[in-house]
């Protein structure tokens, strides 16, 4: 009888988000400087059950069909790759809200493969693990990884694992969805264009402290864009701004989901009891970063 393997499928933030240029094929080049939050989707695997999918938890009817989950789109696209694959049974439980700017589904993705991985024995560097990693979509080969680092590219640029160190955050998602392509056909970039914007700076920042004072240099360029389409995005950023202790506010991805940063747990803590009582239908997490 095997054991039932498990891992959580972390939210995905774009501390930064630099639009560098449109490319011919049409996708948008991107710089961020990528980390994750202790918030997450659970996943797991039960190799002794047939194989197949439950949804489950508070955002389960945004997962899509099952045929359209990106969960078994993960199983299939790396079993063409390894045919004999084995699976399971896999309950993915949805704690993240979908269209926020969080990589929730890809992040699904990629905590599948790292259960395959895992029950397969696989290196999670193995060639064609990656492969299907990348296949499957742009955020997944750095949510596979789940870990601090700068993502360049369309997403299939990843620098090395970076050291930030833990900050306490809120997550925000108004109750808006944004659709990313519209986010970025308000840029209105010609493919081929480029926006002639400075070399995203490598982050090395030991404390939390620096590493504020490094993002107060950088930006969302899909920020201002996202909030054209849904105000409410604004009306987010303002009310965390607002609160006690925080240090930084942002939207993350193409939104809707923005975050702060605050100097301590209990400011966290604090400042997400007191939005989630004034705007009820917001959705209100408090987090740690890295």
């Amino acid at each position: 009888m095997s054991p039932v393997l498990t891992t959580r499928a972390r939210a995905k933030l774009n501390l930064s988000l630099h639009v560098v240029g449109r490319r011919p094929d049409g996708y948008h080049a991107l710089e961020s400087l990528v980390a994750f939050a202790s918030v997450a989707d659970h996943l797991s695997l039960d190799a002794d059950k047939p194989e197949g999918l439950i949804v489950q938890g508070p955002f389960a009817s945004a997962a899509g069909e099952d045929q359209d989950n990106l969960v078994l789109k993960a199983v299939r696209q790396l079993r063409q790759f390894k045919p004999a694959l084995r699976c399971g049974h896999l309950t993915l439980t949805k704690y993240l809200p979908a269209q926020a700017g969080f990589g929730g589904g890809s992040a699904d993705a990629a905590a599948t493969l790292r259960l395959l991985a895992r029950l397969n024995g696989l290196s999670l560097d193995d060639p064609e693990l990656l492969e299907a990693a990348r296949l499957i979509g742009a955020d997944v080969p750095v949510c596979l990884r789940s870990r601090p680092v700068m993502m360049r590219g369309i997403g299939d640029e990843l620098g090395e694992v970076l050291n930030l160190p833990k900050i306490h955050a809120v997550l925000v998602k108004p109750p808006v969805g944004m659709a990313t392509p519209e986010v970025f056909r308000q840029l209105g970039l010609e493919k081929g264009e480029q926006t002639n914007r400075l070399p995203h700076p490598e982050c090395s920042a030991t404390s939390a402290q620096e590493l504020i004072v490094h993002l107060h240099r950088l930006g969302n360029d899909l920020q201002a864009p996202a909030n054209a389409i849904g105000p409410v995005i604004g009306e987010a950023l303002a009310a965390l701004s607002q609160q006690q202790g925080c240090r930084l506010a942002r939207m993350s991805g193409s939104g809707s989901a923005v975050f702060a940063l605050f100097e301590s747990a209990a400011q966290a803590k604090n400042a997400a009891g007191l939005l989630a009582g004034t705007y009820g239908n917001w959705w209100v997490k408090p987090t740690v970063i890295g």
